[in-house]
């Protein structure tokens, strides 16, 4: 579980390679999901996070027991990381009985409260609040608990994010808010939904505030260490902007046609993956053999969930309607 990497406790070789091994469990899983949605075995839409698995590795490696997390409709990546579990994290994409929400919450709703996961949510910059409160939750409790809230940049003309980070300055919310900046903003860049910087934002509120390369995993966990350091300590929130890529369309089966097809050639030069392992292979660890591994726990997480029921309609509705009570009259 990456949330066990601890920052200078370990070697070198030995963190990365821990990174590297939650990267590519995101990466493996997301591959297998983008077939099985081509083949109709995952109802309803997905958005899938290859490209962007350093974000979510390595600020999960700062992450403690006690601490919380809320994430996005591309949140697999993040719920991953946190070490949520495969198997029933895939029964629960593919709608099946046996999955974490019983297959009710799906691809965008997934939770696990018992690893402090508040769950994903479909409306953008729609976690950030929830985060928010989690981290208040924290503070009132004494846990020395961070709560974090994902979000990529499309969210950051929101007003629910400036609106956290006020209340969240106000009262030193141990709050540490990511965002996953890929350039895009569902099917559009960035700079055409949002005027400012993320920086000044943060610096006119007074949070703390870094920049850091997303696709570079050790300095994302490095980042994330730092910063749940200081929100630790009381200085709250902290505001920490991965620059990283969107390799996939917004949700799976966007062709793109709004992206510039040499950027889209591009992509794969930034892949975080592929500098974890050539950092890993000049320190002559055997990537294949950990890849090998993963693939199988994929696959049979996926033979596991094809295996299971899925809900019957009477259970599929429950805890979603109130039953009706009709009093009886004379």
């Amino acid at each position: 579980m990456s949330s066990a990497v601890k920052k200078g406790v370990r070697d070198s070789a030995g963190r990365m390679r821990e990174l590297y091994s939650t990267m590519c469990l995101i990466r493996q899983v997301e591959t297998a999901l983008s077939s099985l949605f081509a083949n109709g075995e995952v109802p309803g839409f997905i958005h899938l996070s290859i490209g962007q698995e350093a974000v979510a590795a390595g600020v999960a490696s700062a992450l403690q027991a006690q601490d919380s997390l809320a994430t996005t409709h591309r949140g697999h990546g993040h719920v991953l990381a946190r070490g949520m579990d495969v198997e029933a994290f895939m029964k629960e994409v593919m709608g099946r009985e046996g999955g974490l929400c019983k297959g009710r919450g799906g691809s965008m709703h997934v939770a696990d409260l018992s690893l402090g996961i508040l769950g994903a949510n479909g409306i953008v910059g729609a976690g950030i609040p929830i985060a928010l409160g989690s981290a208040m939750a924290h503070r009132q409790r004494k846990t020395d608990g961070v709560a974090v809230a994902f979000f990529g940049d499309g969210a950051m003309a929101e007003g629910v994010l400036h609106e956290t980070l006020n209340m969240a300055a106000l009262w030193k919310s141990p709050l540490l808010l990511v965002c996953e900046n890929n350039g895009w903003s569902e099917f559009s860049p960035t700079e055409r939904q949002f005027s400012g910087e993320l920086e000044k934002l943060a610096a006119a509120f007074g949070a703390s505030y870094a920049r850091v390369d997303g696709n570079d995993v050790m300095a994302v966990s490095d980042a994330a260490h730092d910063a749940c350091q200081i929100l630790r300590g009381g200085e709250g929130p902290f505001v920490l902007e991965c620059m990283t890529t969107r390799v996939r369309g917004h949700f799976e089966g966007d062709a793109q046609k709004y992206r510039d097809s040499g950027e889209l050639e591009s992509v794969h030069e930034h892949d975080p993956l592929t500098r974890a392992r050539a950092e890993l292979q000049a320190q002559k660890v055997d990537t294949d053999t950990i890849d090998r591994a993963i693939a199988q726990k994929v696959e049979a997480a996926i033979e596991a969930a094809r295996a299971d029921v899925l809900p019957s309609f009477e259970s599929a509705i429950q805890d979603v309607y109130t039953p009706a009570i009709v009093e009886e009259r004379a």
